[in-house]
């Protein structure tokens, strides 16, 4: 009898694996049963933990996350290095430096409208504004109650899939960032001479927010079979042109 269910649990474990293997994007739980049919949730999401588990602890070259409400087979990044030299490619579809800015941005103040974004970043951010949202990371969620009522914009589900997060409570803390509050919520005494002062301390931390995005946007880009670019390797490089 234990021999039966074992080998039952082992057919379940081997359908799963196959069903996250040929999908490009994260299955759902629901996905996962109503193909398994006769498999309730409470057993798939057991058996995709365990999974998990041998995967990790097996130094696979695959791996199993929770992405945007589903979850997704993953090329290990500890071998990254390998699927470059095998692809010959170290740059492909990469974010620049501004859209990285500008999509950090919009993901820690959501929604957001495109001035919000030109006052933290000090430059006009029109055409990075309009490459994120053709690449379908932001989205336009509303307009906001001034005059002139401007677009709000917001992260997308493909954004999630991108930078390989779970949820947007993935992101780091926001608190540990105080330069990206808007200017008007700070203490000043020379308003003109602070706001200068606090565009230039954003743009820094921006930037620094932007790197570490980019070193989670590697492994979503390594699971497409491209190589990405550690985010140590852009530190002295010139910002690229906006997409």
């Amino acid at each position: 009898m234990e021999k039966t269910e074992d080998t039952q649990l082992a057919h379940i474990k081997g359908a799963v694996e196959a069903l996250l293997f040929v999908n490009e994007k994260p299955v759902t739980l629901e996905q996962i049963k109503s193909a398994l049919e006769t498999v309730g949730a409470a057993e798939i999401k057991k058996v995709i933990a365990q999974l998990t588990r041998e995967y990790d602890e097996q130094k696979r070259g695959m791996i199993i996350k929770e992405i945007a409400g589903g979850y997704q087979m993953l090329t290990n990044s500890t071998y990254a290095s390998y699927l470059r030299a095998f692809y010959k490619t170290k740059h492909k579809e990469k974010l620049s430096k501004p859209a990285l800015e500008s999509i950090a941005i919009v993901a820690y103040k959501q929604p957001v409208t495109r001035a919000d974004v030109e006052i933290i970043r000090g430059v006009n951010s029109d055409g990075v504004m309009t490459s994120l949202e053709t690449k379908e990371l932001i989205k336009i969620v509303g307009k906001k109650d001034v005059p002139g009522k401007p677009y709000l914009y917001g992260t997308t589900k493909l954004f999630l899939e991108y930078f390989g997060l779970k949820s947007l409570d993935d992101l780091p803390n926001l608190a540990e960032f105080p330069d990206l509050l808007p200017p008007e919520e700070k203490e000043t005494d020379e308003e003109s001479s602070e706001l200068e002062s606090v565009q230039v301390a954003e743009s820094v931390k921006v930037s620094e927010k932007s790197q570490e995005i980019e070193q989670t946007q590697e492994q979503a880009e390594v699971q497409a079979q491209t190589a990405t670019v550690e985010a140590d390797e852009q530190e002295h490089e010139k910002p690229e042109n906006e997409s």
